[in-house]
């Protein structure tokens, strides 16, 4: 069974940062790309950033490119998302998502809350 845990959420100030990981089990981690995705309040799913399986290449979306930084080690089968500059507008519930063959998962996801 894939699982995917999110942790690392919190409430941070403004400019703070923060570093989101995602615990994966129940599928050979290292052989699939893996994406971040959030979900403001009220607001549809937004895709923040991938990662290909080797780690080699990454993606961001525009709102949180020079800011984000995602990575992964595939030893300890966990996925992150490093969090610099947060703005309020970054405040939404993260989660880790990947796609195995025809069918995609998603975590629990864990709530950012950015304010002061």
């Amino acid at each position: 069974e894939v699982q995917l845990v999110e942790s690392g959420g919190g409430l941070v100030q403004p400019g703070g940062s923060l570093r989101l990981s995602c615990a994966a089990s129940g599928f050979t981690f290292g052989s699939y790309d893996m994406s971040w995705v959030r979900q403001a309040p009220g607001k549809g799913p937004e895709w923040v950033s991938a990662i290909n399986s080797g780690g080699g290449s990454t993606y961001y979306a525009d709102s949180v490119k020079g800011r984000f930084t995602i990575s992964r080690d595939n030893a300890k089968n966990t996925l992150y998302l490093q969090m610099n500059s947060l703005k309020p507008e970054d405040t939404a519930v993260y989660y880790c998502a990947t796609e195995t063959g025809a069918d995609s998962y998603w975590g629990e996801g864990t709530l950012v809350t950015v304010s002061s």
